[in-house]
């Protein structure tokens, strides 16, 4: 099937997605529009006139509004048209349906780890946390300079790593920066991609390590062991302590096996990042389908990046089984609102310049082909950062739209595989959880083939989005149960960890 000159993507839409340059005076016969100028490939080209001020929609959403008057045949982008706040019917539960499910004896499985306590790790680390930045090296050199030989000799075991972080300190005993840094390195210390887990402080910071474990209530263990560099007596007997501790790890952790378990036991994190203007079209919606098959086997897909979402919030509290769930979502969107105005910034601060460059022009256009990763199932939950995911089915968790602060946050809301879309090209992986790297575009895929896991570009040439989709969800239960990501094989992750910090830096 021949590629379309350009892509309309709804009956309202005052502008179509060209899929290649276009020169100027190029005749687009199923538009009945010729360009004024020179199409950039992934912009947009406007079908209709748009006077000076009024909205702009693609998706049959607004995008925007227009800076100057638009004619039909002109490239829309940032010299014609801009963000600006306007209100949205966000009319709770709307767009609810009845989520079917399928039957316990068809659901699809994969082979993971089942651990004590139910939950399932898709891959078997042993880690060194960190509670403070002080306590960094240290950890990173317990990890580094481990003797390679003897890990290997431990087959069943994907690996050692330090999760090592910049805050912890010179930070408030107490309130909502301090709340978010234990949520996640809890999060983190009980996560079932960890057969054992070592956390290391310095021992005077303000995220102490008894402050922790008395909030969640829980004693060290033979999995889960602790150490403060201030009681070892300093670097050097903290790195000995630490390579005895993870020696007496190895042999425990190295007897876990996979065997089948539902696909119920999988937890999705959807992310996007380096988006382009097919973004919302192909990768996006696919993966939203592979997000609806999940969700039908009993599973969990978390959206995130509050910050991309904005302007795209009523699509998806319009999906909210409550008006609680609705309202608590809407609350974080006031929040950041209030958050940017405080730091003088703009809602709009995104898309950044290679987002433009693929064809995105506000924040308004961004969101709207972001939300797509989350389906169209029901949102039975909005989380704060790094909150446990409680509930199977299509969750919102609140985070930045930094994509390895709000991972970090996924994952310790409990995602065992990540999805990252991408229609520039992004080189990202995050231990100890699998990230799959969906590309936008044929093109791109070709060109960083080595980092991206699936190509999405071919819904451009005709290929059912629904059809994609369902290669996401079989590339999601393959992945669980072993198969190396491209992130994984190039050796990313190990350094992406990074909580989110908020408030004041003392």
């Amino acid at each position: 099937m021949a590629r379309p000159a350009a892509v309309r993507l709804h009956a309202d839409d005052d502008v179509v997605i060209v899929t290649s340059e276009l020169d100027p005076a190029t005749d687009i016969g199923s538009e009945g529009v010729i360009t004024a100028t020179v199409i950039p490939s992934g912009h947009k080209l406007a079908t209709r006139a748009v006077a000076k001020g009024q909205p702009v929609r693609r998706y049959g959403q607004i995008i925007g509004f227009a800076t100057a008057p638009i004619e039909p045949g002109d490239h829309v982008h940032t010299h014609n048209l801009a963000f600006s706040a306007y209100d949205r019917d966000h009319d709770p539960g709307a767009d609810s349906h009845l989520t079917l499910k399928v039957p316990a004896e068809a659901q699809a499985t994969f082979d993971g780890y089942l651990r004590s306590g139910g939950r399932v790790g898709t891959r078997n680390y042993v880690g060194v946390i960190t509670t403070v930045n002080c306590s960094a090296t240290p950890a990173s050199l317990v990890t580094r300079n481990f003797p390679a030989d003897e890990l290997a000799q431990y087959e069943n075991i994907d690996g050692l790593i330090a999760l090592t972080h910049g805050t912890g300190c010179g930070m408030a005993g107490a309130g909502a920066g301090m709340d978010a840094l234990q949520r996640t390195l809890w999060g983190y210390a009980t996560h079932p991609n960890f057969a054992g887990i070592l956390i290391m402080g310095l021992g005077c910071e303000a995220a102490q390590i008894s402050f922790l474990l008395e909030a969640w209530g829980v004693e060290p263990g033979p999995h889960l062991r602790t150490m403060t560099i201030q009681d070892l007596g300093g670097t050097r007997p903290t790195i000995d302590e630490a390579t005895a501790i993870i020696r007496e790890m190895l042999p425990t952790a190295n007897q876990a096996t996979r065997s089948p378990v539902p696909a119920s036991e999988l937890t999705l994190a959807l992310q996007c990042g380096g988006s382009d203007a097919w973004s919302g079209i192909t990768a996006n919606p696919a993966l939203g389908v592979a997000v609806d098959r999940l969700v039908a086997h009993g599973g969990t897909a978390i959206l995130a990046e509050t910050p991309e979402i904005y302007g795209a919030e009523h699509l998806l509290t319009r999906r909210a089984v409550s008006s609680q769930v609705a309202d608590k979502l809407l609350a974080r969107i006031a929040w950041w609102e209030d958050y940017v105005a405080r730091n003088h910034g703009s809602m709009d601060n995104n898309p950044s310049p290679g987002n433009k460059a693929g064809g995105l022009t506000t924040i308004l256009e961004k969101s709207l082909g972001a939300v797509a990763k989350g389906g169209t199932t029901n949102l039975v939950e909005v989380l704060d950062y790094a909150e446990a995911a409680r509930q199977k089915g299509f969750v919102f968790m609140d985070s930045p739209g930094y994509d390895p602060a709000s991972v970090t946050g996924q994952v310790a809301s409990g995602a065992n595989v990540i999805c990252f879309t991408t229609g520039r090209g992004s080189c990202f992986g995050f231990k100890p959880v699998p990230s799959l790297k969906l590309a936008t575009t044929s093109e791109m895929f070709r060109h960083m083939e080595q980092d991206m896991d699936l190509d999405c570009g071919g819904i451009l040439d005709g290929q059912p989005v629904e059809a994609v989709g369902q290669r996401i969800f079989e590339l999601v239960l393959a992945t669980a149960s072993g198969r190396r990501s491209k992130s994984e094989l190039l050796g990313f992750g190990d350094l992406e960890f990074t909580p989110w910090q908020i408030g004041a830096v003392m």
